[in-house]
């Protein structure tokens, strides 16, 4: 029996998205704030985005972000595929059981546990730690969501295609690459995204993995808030929240496009 959507449901509702939503949007208003107060309106005005063009370090970690964020999505959306096709394609075989653990690991363990293991890795073999180390952590940490996105699109694919394609001379590479690929390039696209947008929030990571002259955006964020929030920060935020929000959108629409275009 359906229950109706009632009064008491709509305002639990209500109140869930407010606690989750309404401090960043009180974020975004005040990044538009005159005062250099950020707690007190002082008007409508757009000079902290101005401000925050002539701030160097926000500015060059916000390029550290991008670089690292795109590079770390880039290589988790190759492996991370390819670990999808692993998992659904070659069915039981030694150590899936174990792979399938390294694989999934990352999604139910702690950030700090990750970054300190990563952390203690990078010292044991001697690696400075620097913008490297910390593409490497963040490809490791965002390989298993690109994983997860592309293995649910596979578990249902329709394998005649590529039993068709390789009847009629097709080699299984080019098969990959010419019929699988391109039917679960939305699946993979928004596995890139989501990779990109994990890696451009994450802090706690970073902060482990990072060395000199590799801060990241979130990390410079960080240690500014503790001295006190500036307008530009609040500016810098709303910037990577659009961001973000666009990562999410983008990545919502091509998956919604792909579950249309199976059915």
């Amino acid at each position: 029996m359906n229950r109706r959507f009632g009064f008491f449901d709509a305002t639990a509702l209500t109140l869930g998205f407010a606690f989750l939503y309404l401090p960043i949007l009180i974020l975004v208003v005040y990044s538009f704030n005159a005062s250099r107060l950020v707690t007190v309106w002082g008007g409508f005005s757009t000079q902290w985005y101005v401000s925050l063009l002539q701030n160097e370090q926000l500015l060059q970690a916000a390029w550290i972000s991008l670089r690292v964020a795109f590079l770390s999505a880039a290589a988790a959306t190759v492996l991370g595929t390819l670990a999808a096709l692993a998992l659904v394609r070659y069915g039981r075989y030694p150590g899936r059981t174990l792979f399938t653990g390294m694989v999934y690991a990352p999604l139910v363990m702690p950030e700090v546990i990750t970054g300190l293991s990563l952390l203690l890795l990078f010292v044991a073999v001697d690696f400075d730690r620097g913008f490297w180390t910390v593409v490497l952590a963040h490809t490791t940490f965002t390989m298993c969501f690109v994983t997860v996105v592309v293995q649910a699109r596979l578990v249902d694919f329709d394998r005649s295609l590529e039993e068709a394609a390789m009847d009629l001379g097709c080699p299984p590479l080019k098969t990959f690459f010419t019929i699988t690929l391109p039917l679960i390039a939305p699946s993979v696209l928004a596995g890139f995204l989501l990779a990109f947008t994990l890696s451009l929030d994450d802090l706690v990571i970073a902060s482990f993995t990072s060395g000199p002259g590799a801060t990241t955006l979130p990390m410079r964020i960080y240690s500014q808030v503790r001295l006190g929030v500036t307008p530009e920060i609040n500016a810098v935020c709303t910037i990577l929240v659009a961001l973000v929000t666009i990562g999410v959108i983008i990545a919502s629409l091509a998956t919604k496009r792909s579950a249309v275009a199976r059915q």
